[in-house]
């Protein structure tokens, strides 16, 4: 039997995920919108960025320890929203749930899971877990999500709110936009012939094409909000936040967090990258709410950067796809910890011991030394 090749970084798992996934899975999980320029801009942004590292200080501990929320991860580093994973491996979520049970961090199930929120939690459910939510024009089958995952044992919600269409993905019009699933997996919580006025059951039926398209509401407000406040008393953090001026409204109607995210390059094509786009955002919120992002992180020393321009924490998406094509669980697991194996080492090398002490001064663009 042929053994695995030893993977050393997070672009050798996607390396190997590109060999051995077929090709309509691949281009369901790395498909970008249109000209998928901001797919590559995700990343290229890091690039751009350098560190000031410090010398001659004790590094010779590191606490890579945080809160979010109030809750405890062992590292800043966790598993953003990514539907159907059993696409990747057949355990699918509970696989990722595993994984980031063992590693101590939080995980973002999708509406878009093949596996049930209830199999989910109990799985493993000493991990932090939050659900990330659409707002259907049937509100009452998001209601119904929303009464599951707090029975469920789910900490907080993640409305995403950058879907009032679903962007063009011009490849072979794949991802949610004429993607066949495998007749033996099923999308757990598409809603079945939900319309603005009336509100049909969650159904377990599955899937054959287009299976959220027809049900985003793009009717949504900020009106959404306070709504969401009326049913559920979890806290509320908006994913899909690239402005000041929307990180502010989302100040204003007081959500918990926002992700600052392009939602991996898969909705508008040319929006910034994240990490561009995170230092005024947090300049902006000054500290009334949680900052987070996600968006083309593949290394410790992104995380380092984005801790540094005033991410709370990073969300990882692609990344535990491509670890679960690996090796399921244990690639997951992989996954996480060569990004915070490399955090750490990032934190040693530029004179931090701890979380709190990676502050902007750390890193500057490129553009500053030829200015010199």
């Amino acid at each position: 039997m042929m053994s695995k090749p030893m993977l050393v970084c997070v672009d050798d798992y996607e390396n190997y995920a590109r060999e051995h996934l077929d090709r309509q899975t691949l281009i369901y999980f790395t498909t970008g919108a249109d000209e998928e320029i901001t797919v590559k801009e995700n990343r290229d942004a890091f690039k751009r960025l350098r560190l000031r590292p410090r010398i001659l200080r004790d590094v010779s501990k590191r606490d890579l320890s945080t809160s979010i929320l109030g809750h405890h991860v062992d590292f800043p580093i966790c598993i953003a929203p990514s539907g159907a994973h059993c696409l990747a491996f057949h355990e699918g979520e509970l696989a990722t749930v595993k994984a980031a049970a063992t590693m101590k961090t939080c995980m973002v199930l999708s509406t878009a899971t093949t596996k049930s929120i209830e199999e989910v939690s109990q799985t493993a459910s000493h991990c932090l877990r939050w659900f990330q939510l659409y707002v259907w024009g049937a509100r009452k089958v998001s209601e119904d999500l929303v009464r599951r995952v707090e029975a469920a044992g789910f900490k907080a919600l993640v409305l995403t709110v950058d879907v009032p269409y679903a962007g063009k993905r011009r490849q072979g019009s794949l991802g949610f936009q004429g993607f066949k699933f495998p007749p033996h997996l099923e999308l757990k919580y598409m809603p079945r012939e939900a319309t603005n006025t009336q509100a049909e059951k969650l159904t377990d039926s599955k899937s054959t094409s287009s299976p959220f398209v027809q049900y985003f509401d793009a009717s949504l407000t900020w009106e959404c909000i306070e709504w969401l406040k009326s049913i559920t008393s979890l806290p509320i953090i908006l994913k899909g936040i690239l402005t000041p001026e929307d990180a502010l409204l989302a100040v204003q109607h007081k959500v918990a967090g926002i992700v600052v995210s392009n939602h991996g390059g898969r909705q508008l094509d040319y929006v910034p990258a994240t990490i561009e786009a995170l230092p005024k955002i947090v300049e902006a919120v000054k500290d009334q709410i949680e900052v987070y992002m996600d968006g083309g992180v593949r290394t410790g020393t992104d995380v380092f950067k984005a801790l540094a321009l005033g991410a709370k924490a990073v969300f990882v998406g692609r990344p535990i796809i491509y670890g679960l094509s690996y090796a399921g669980e244990e690639g997951a697991r992989q996954v996480l910890q060569i990004l915070r194996d490399e955090l750490s080492l990032t934190m040693a090398l530029s004179g931090c011991s701890k979380i709190n002490d990676i502050k902007p001064q750390y890193v500057v663009h490129q553009s500053h030394f030829a200015k010199l």
